[in-house]
């Protein structure tokens, strides 16, 4: 059902109303502490205290918010006083534990500065550094700030949490002045809401896209092994046959069915990965019957062959070197293991890409479910590195449009509560300049 502006701006203008008449009565609090610090940053990826707002105008944290936002990251910046309610020693593990979320944080705090970051969002070793590169004596506030802001973004892993669409991103209310400001936000904030609206759909026509690549090719792995169920035309009462063949073809009969129902209710790229992962597992039932048939040794189970996982379950590991990049260890099916040392190419499977038919390694990112389900996570990097695939997965864009997971944990934005390491957010180092000074362990290192 479409909404007319004119509804939403009418519900933006109530709740305005509501917020005033509900909040005007204490309008003369002041917002204090850890606690009101992590509530304002659930719900926005800047607070600035009351006891701090000398330090940075609500024009800069506006404009900084608006930034973080933009970026689509998880990055929660404070702004405190030097007060005993915020202790240096102990105020980014505070602020963390209480915000409950997974991200980067940096506060300001009196005139130091400190960071710290879970370490599936940044590295430890990116926080130091930036961290050390924003500590320049005399720097302003919102030069310290916006300079963290910019430095890091481009490191941070995973997605702004979901909270922050539904909240203010005002990390300050407190008297009726502030309290109307925020009801003029609110009722003009009908061009914001629709911003977002339309970036959700500019995602979901993204992952429509993708999907739709994937399709083409999960359709065809899924065809490939429909005709080698054929192939071997096995039937259950036919003479030889056991028990252990029959279970065998039974699990090869439901892997098929798996793929074919988990592809036809697939929503999100992220989704093939239970289509091949389904695949993988019926082509050695296949071959584990076939060998039963045989008489021959059952096969062990291995990875699919690498170059073409149609070809079944590799039978040996042989060293390639992709274009331009290093050799390293790939699990080969025996076809392609006697191509390579006859020096020839292996066959490999071919995807549509905009300059043409190409090996899936040497396509985008929308592939990478497709892999990460027949090799797995843990397998698939060193299967991929230095490849435009294996490029791509690396980054936190493939986790925040892919799913993630195969070349580690991008997670970001997500709330995990007290589930955190804490040492990844220790005390000190809320020096007021330079490299030294209370000895930063922030990022966990």
């Amino acid at each position: 059902m479409r909404i007319r502006p004119f509804t939403l701006l009418s519900a933006l203008a109530g709740l305005a109303l509501f917020l005033l008449l509900a909040l005007a009565p204490g309008a003369g609090a002041k917002a204090t502490g850890i606690s009101d610090a992590a509530a304002a940053l659930k719900q926005g990826p800047v607070y600035v205290a009351p006891g701090a707002r000398a330090q940075l105008s609500e024009a800069d944290e506006q404009a900084l918010e608006q930034k973080i936002e933009a970026a689509d990251k998880p990055v929660f910046i404070a702004v405190l006083p030097q007060s005993p309610a915020f202790p240096a020693d102990s105020v980014l593990r505070d602020l963390r534990t209480a915000t409950g979320i997974t991200g980067l944080y940096g506060i300001r705090l009196g005139d130091g500065f400190n960071a710290g970051a879970d370490r599936t969002v940044m590295p430890a070793n990116a926080v130091q550094n930036v961290v050390a590169g924003v500590k320049t004596p005399g720097a302003d506030a919102a030069t310290q700030l916006n300079n963290f802001v910019d430095q890091s973004l481009p490191t941070v892993r995973g997605a702004a949490p979901a909270s922050w669409s539904s909240g203010s991103g005002s990390g300050t209310v407190g008297n009726p002045a502030e309290l109307i400001a925020l009801a003029a936000v609110l009722a003009a904030g009908g061009a914001g809401a629709y911003a977002i609206v339309r970036r959700g759909r500019r995602r979901a026509e993204e992952e429509r896209a993708a999907l739709e690549k994937l399709r083409v090719v999960v359709d065809e792995d899924i065809t490939a092994y429909g005709e080698e169920l054929d192939r071997l035309d096995f039937h259950p009462s036919e003479r030889g046959a056991d028990d252990a063949m029959r279970a065998d073809y039974e699990r090869a009969l439901d892997s098929y069915d798996e793929a074919k129902s988990a592809m036809a209710s697939a929503q999100h790229p992220h989704d093939v990965r239970q289509v091949t992962e389904a695949l993988e597992a019926g082509r050695y039932s296949l071959a584990v019957l076939a060998a039963r048939r045989e008489g021959a040794p059952l096969p062990e189970r291995r990875a699919p062959c690498f170059f073409d996982p149609r070809h079944g379950p590799s039978t040996a590991d042989r060293t390639w070197t992709p274009a331009g990049g290093a050799a390293r260890e790939v699990p080969v099916c025996a076809a392609d293991a006697a191509r390579l040392a006859d020096g020839k190419d292996p066959l490999a499977r071919q995807v549509d890409t905009e300059s043409g038919p190409r090996p899936y390694w040497e396509a985008g990112p929308a592939y990478g479910p497709w892999a990460g389900g027949y090799f797995g996570g843990g397998l698939l990097p060193g299967l991929l590195v230095g490849t435009l695939l294996g490029s791509a997965l690396s980054t936190p864009a493939y986790a925040a449009e892919y799913g993630g997971g195969d070349f580690g944990d991008f997670s970001g934005g997500d709330v995990s509560g007290g589930d955190f390491n804490a040492s990844d957010f220790g005390g000190g180092g809320f020096d007021g300049g330079g490299f030294g000074g209370g000895g930063f362990d922030g990022g966990g290192f």
